[in-house]
């Protein structure tokens, strides 16, 4: 028996899936954040632990292992170093294939095919394949970049809101929801940012969707903000010869109806999702089984 595992290891969380080479699941899993960020020590102990969890979800056990081709998307891989430093890491699989998260994605989006994926979650990264060139667009890293991602909003969201309780800004529904989080207190909140990653400014995106979907002012120029930037990405995307471009992410559905009718009419739907990518990484003649999932 040859089984093949698939891992996205991304800033929010991961995800694991277990298959057969038909692309029929055997198990699925998910752990904690598994980024270049929380080093090299900690991210081989999530990994580990998820695909333990996707192996026992299958009903195997760790006698099993040996057996297993695994494909790795990991979100900061490509640090300088990163993957020298992930591919001396022990694993006990027959092999195991390492890619960047936005290439996982790409990958599984277009099912091996040319064009390019905007990931809009934690953070935000374009990825790109024409023929054997591959190049990524932004995902240089909180808060420098990841423009129009669920922490770019939250980071807007938190700047907006102590200026409204300073009274350098009228207050909004929004910016009132956020303050309450730290019961109204500047102290408390600067605190709070001293010590905070991005997911944790991620967290403030749904509540911002919601409020700007409400008409609540604040929310939305931090909405229409984030949408310029993902429209210009999209633009660059096509300017680089891509036949086609995917949103993914968990933020992208929450964000396309804000898109212009004409910027949304060039989008694709992603035939297959991240993990796709991975256990395409792990075995190209791997096909995605949509009806076991």
């Amino acid at each position: 028996m040859r089984y093949f595992l698939g891992i996205d290891a991304g800033g929010s969380h991961s995800r694991a899936r277990l298959t057969e080479l038909n692309g029929a699941v055997l198990g699925e899993a998910k752990a904690g954040v598994a980024n270049a960020r929380i080093g090299l020590e900690n991210l081989h102990t999530v990994l580990m632990s998820v695909s333990r969890d996707a192996v026992a979800a299958a009903g195997l056990d760790e006698s099993d292992m040996p057996l297993i081709d695994a494909g790795m998307g990991i979100a900061g891989i490509s640090r300088p170093g990163m993957l020298r430093a992930v591919s001396q890491l022990d694993f006990p699989f027959r092999s195991v294939h390492f890619e960047t998260d936005a290439a996982i994605a790409n990958l599984g989006a277009h099912l091996g095919e040319d064009g390019a994926t905007l990931i809009l979650g934690t953070g935000s990264v374009a990825y790109i394949k024409v023929g054997d060139v591959c190049t990524m667009i932004g995902g240089y890293g909180f808060p420098i970049s990841d423009e129009g991602s669920g922490a770019a909003l939250g980071l807007s969201a938190m700047r907006h809101a102590l200026r409204a309780l300073d009274g350098r800004t009228k207050p909004t529904p929004l910016s009132t929801a956020v303050t309450a989080r730290f019961d109204h207190d500047t102290g408390r909140a600067i605190a709070w940012m001293d010590e905070a990653t991005p997911k944790d400014y991620a967290a403030f995106a749904p509540m911002i969707m919601d409020y700007a979907e409400k008409n609540d002012e604040i929310a939305r120029s931090i909405v229409e903000d984030a949408v310029r930037h993902v429209e210009r990405f999209i633009e660059t995307i096509f300017e680089k010869g891509a036949p086609r471009c995917a949103l993914a992410g968990g933020l992208s559905r929450r964000l396309q109806p804000w898109l212009r009718e004409r910027t949304a009419a060039r989008l694709s739907e992603c035939k297959g999702d991240s993990l796709d990518g991975a256990l395409l990484l792990a075995c190209p003649e791997y096909s995605p089984d949509f009806d076991s999932r």
